[in-house]
């Protein structure tokens, strides 16, 4: 199951958080592996390429990423992480908790 984190203070994001791996189907052919990774790299790309907010980014090849917003985020990374978690939050719904599950939290 790929676990999503994702911390707000209020409106304002100050993390993500993506570990584990969907386990839809078998490397390579797994499309819900495959959706959220392409939702959550995109995002991040697109919020260091199109907006002045500061990134901190840890990864791993296991699968495990995470984005701090240490200085938090303009308004255009905010509707960025608004359309990642709207895509991620319909990915869970369409295919189930078993194997993708976001959680929001309050910091």
């Amino acid at each position: 199951m790929i676990a999503v984190t994702v911390v707000k203070n209020g409106d304002d994001y100050r993390s993500i958080e993506s570990k584990g791996h969907a386990g839809f189907s078998y490397f390579g052919k797994d499309i819900v592996c495959a959706a959220a990774s392409v939702l959550i790299i995109n995002t991040i790309n697109s919020i260091d390429h199109f907006t002045d907010t500061h990134i901190e980014l840890d990864s791993e090849d296991s699968g495990y990423i995470k984005a701090v917003f240490a200085e938090g985020c303009d308004e255009k990374a905010q509707v960025l992480l608004d359309s990642m978690v709207l895509g991620l939050t319909q990915i869970e719904k369409q295919y189930g908790k078993r194997y993708l599950s976001i959680k929001i939290q309050e910091e």
